[in-house]
């Protein structure tokens, strides 16, 4: 492209409208390497900086781990909550044989 427009140039009578095709196809081609260049820079920032982008798994991975956390979170109130209703339970039981063994003893007479 301005390899065949300089050739052109350099001949002894150039033709302008060959010199001008040549060079429109060059600045034609020229905006569409910065335009795909503009496109990869943007892409590598979002990359580079972990931000969701277009074909990335990013916002699949935060939402995956936000579950796992929840998760363990629940797992772990659960198992407080299971010894909290074993102490109660362990409670009632003791409560309950006192009582029983309260009623089984004759009164006692001064």
């Amino acid at each position: 492209m301005i390899g065949q427009a300089l050739t052109e140039l350099s001949k002894d009578k150039p033709a302008n409208k060959q010199v001008e095709a040549h060079v429109n196809q060059f600045r034609q081609t020229l905006t569409n390497v910065e335009t795909e260049l503009a496109k990869q820079i943007n892409y590598l920032t979002q990359v580079s900086t972990g931000q969701a982008h277009e074909g990335s798994s990013y916002n699949s991975q935060k939402t995956l781990q936000m579950a796992m956390h929840r998760l363990d979170h629940t797992k772990t109130r659960v198992s407080e909550l299971e010894a909290i209703k074993s102490k109660h339970i362990q409670l009632l039981q003791q409560h309950q044989l006192q009582k029983q063994q309260g009623m089984q003893q004759p009164p006692q007479s001064s």
